[in-house]
């Protein structure tokens, strides 16, 4: 038994193998004949199709806040910056080790992870809610930058304190050479 199917432009299609009936299969009623279902678009001939896009050949992802992940030797140096404790605290006279790494000349040119400082958390992008007063780095860069100097100024004490770190660890018997050549 061959089924005929009708198309549009009159062109039967013909099935090799009859449907099961177990699988919902209704007979057409008599005289009716199995069509193929025409899109709305061709149906609405009189309207006038909307241009298409081109395709992207991959689709943009957002990078978000991220910048370009660091090298090994810049991650080896944002580690050593991440023993540092926050320098503005250490310039005001406390010692606070819980900071985040600010990025002074942001995070997607070349070398860009070098130019890190440690920061609190107040410091670096809190608002004016301290209870301690700290000036924070993102909402006041003027005032932060007239109390305890610039960020390149800030940066050199940093690496100041970590040369005194290495030197303090070699004492302790690692070899000061190899260390500063991984910085």
């Amino acid at each position: 038994m061959i089924r005929t199917l009708t198309m549009r432009r009159n062109k039967p299609l013909l099935r090799k193998t009859p449907m099961s009936r177990g699988s919902g299969f209704k007979t057409p009623a008599a005289g009716a004949s199995l069509k193929r279902a025409v899109p709305a678009q061709a149906v609405t001939a009189n309207h006038a199709r909307e241009p298409k896009l081109p395709r992207l050949s991959k689709p943009m992802r957002s990078r978000g806040m991220k910048g370009r992940p660091p090298t090994a030797e810049e991650a080896r140096f944002m580690d050593c910056m991440g023993k540092l404790p926050c320098i503005a605290c250490q310039k005001d006279g406390w010692t606070n080790h819980v900071i985040s790494l600010h990025h002074i000349d942001g995070r997607t040119k070349p070398g860009a992870h070098f130019l890190v400082l440690p920061l609190c958390g107040a410091h670096h992008q809190q608002d004016d809610t301290d209870p301690r007063g700290r000036i924070s780095l993102h909402g006041r860069k003027k005032s932060f930058q007239a109390r305890y100097g610039t960020e390149r100024e800030l940066l050199t004490e940093c690496l100041d304190l970590i040369k005194e770190n290495l030197t303090a660890t070699a004492s302790a018997g690692a070899n000061v050479e190899q260390i500063t050549a991984e910085l």
